[in-house]
């Protein structure tokens, strides 16, 4: 009897202890879910916005070197732009629309040809730059085209490189 007595203590106490323990409630996967796919969410969006940040500062960086370059060259006994300078052109244009500035377009001319046809070689030039920035939106009043031909040589050796870069027109702003 005393065993079953101790026995039954045994039980008693076991079921005391086991109705005492608490158990943690069970993880709500739900929220955590939610959660982990709220913050991946996010950082996706602040990653993308970081990458958008990235490439308009770049787009900015491009078009302040392209608007340092304020000279178009010309073929010889041309007046009609080159391809690559349509890019330096628009910039240029956009440029002058946004900031309401006025431009003088000045063209020149190598020292081959009589005077009188470098300065109307070099007008043409000029003319060509103002109705291309025209395209591009700006308006009249805000170009002036004027034309030295000959006269104001950017290198003034007398060989074909000098004579390349004396076939242009200067974007002057004012």
């Amino acid at each position: 009897m005393k065993r079953s007595v101790q026995l039954l203590l045994a039980l008693f106490a076991a079921a005391t202890l086991a109705a005492c323990t608490t158990t943690e409630p069970a993880e709500d996967t739900t929220d955590t879910t939610a959660q982990q796919e709220a913050d991946a969410a996010a950082a996706a969006e602040a990653e993308a916005l970081a990458r958008q940040r990235a490439a308009e500062e770049a787009e900015r960086q491009r078009i302040a070197a392209l608007l340092e370059n304020n000279v178009i060259y010309f073929d010889f006994d041309s007046d009609a732009i080159r391809s690559g300078d349509m890019e330096l052109i628009e910039v240029h244009a956009k440029h002058i629309q946004s900031t309401g500035k006025n431009v003088v377009l000045e063209g020149h001319a190598d020292e081959r040809g009589t005077p009188e046809y470098n300065l109307a070689l070099g007008e043409r030039r000029a003319k060509s730059v103002a109705q291309m920035m025209r395209t591009y939106g700006v308006a009249d009043s805000q170009i002036e085209v004027i034309s030295f031909g000959e006269e104001s040589p950017a290198n003034p050796a007398h060989n074909e490189e000098a004579w390349q870069e004396n076939r242009r027109v200067v974007i002057k702003y004012q």
